[in-house]
């Protein structure tokens, strides 16, 4: 592994590197806040895909890419005097530190769990701190993540229930009622009531330890692969999926299925 020396010199060559485009590369000149937010979005979510699939040589990559950008947003802030990547730092060490007295000050926690359940309270009592519990929660953040920091946020201030098997008992409540709503077909009540049925579900997942989005995205690639095996399979016999009976295609997504245990 690298020395702090090697550390220091890379990060110094990274800042380096970004002075150069800035002045010199067309592209790099011209961007601004605005133009790079939907690229960090992506590189965000490149960087997830690798951890997902568990790829270190890509994880590094995409980790390259997202400190570009946290970067890249230093260095426009410094020409306009607003702050530049050693306030950033600072800042990031200040809040750190801040947040866990068990490690610099006088607080006492010997378990994760100990952490969590003085966080928010914690966090409430910076300086810019939220001014409520949930107001921390970013409106930007896709709607499933949000509604697990919502639950979670809610949690840490004893806003949750006694028993976790309790939960169950809403899910199904949930059920019924949307179950009730597409029986009368009435397009507006249903989705609301399908939205409290997913947020039941994702309280669920949050009480039995279970991240749902990585749960939701494990599925997503295993009916990827299982349909591609039906796709596959299919132009080998010379025909298509448009048109064929379904029965046909559940034969090979059965294949699909067993070949995977059998890998497994």
């Amino acid at each position: 592994m690298n020395t702090m020396e090697d550390k220091l010199k890379a990060f110094q060559r990274l800042l380096d590197v970004m002075d150069e485009l800035r002045e010199k590369c067309p592209w790099d000149k011209k961007q601004t806040f605005e133009s790079l937010r939907a690229n960090t979005i992506e590189e965000c979510y490149e960087l997830c895909d690798a951890i997902m699939k568990n790829e270190k040589k890509e994880i590094r990559k995409e980790l390259g890419d997202v400190l570009l950008h946290i970067v890249f947003y230093s260095k426009i802030a410094s020409e306009t005097g607003d702050f530049d990547i050693a306030d950033v730092c600072n800042s990031l060490c200040e809040k750190l530190i801040f947040r866990h007295p068990h490690v610099f000050g006088e607080g006492a926690a010997k378990t994760a769990g100990e952490v969590e359940q003085t966080w928010e309270q914690i966090k409430r009592k910076e300086k810019d701190g939220n001014k409520t519990v949930l107001s921390g929660v970013p409106d930007a953040l896709p709607a499933l993540i949000k509604a697990y920091r919502i639950q979670d946020k809610a949690r840490n201030v004893g806003f949750d229930w006694k028993d976790k098997e309790q939960v169950w008992e809403k899910v199904k409540e949930e059920f019924d009622e949307l179950k009730v709503e597409v029986d009368k077909m009435d397009a507006e009540k249903m989705e609301e009531e399908f939205g409290d049925m997913l947020f039941s579900m994702i309280n669920a997942a949050r009480l039995y330890k279970i991240n749902p989005e990585n749960a939701l995205e494990k599925c997503n690639q295993k009916f990827i692969r299982r349909f591609n095996y039906v796709e596959e399979q299919t132009l080998k016999q010379g025909k298509e999926l448009k048109g064929m009976p379904l029965e046909e295609m559940d034969k090979y997504w059965n294949e699909a299925k067993a070949l995977e245990r059998i890998k497994n």
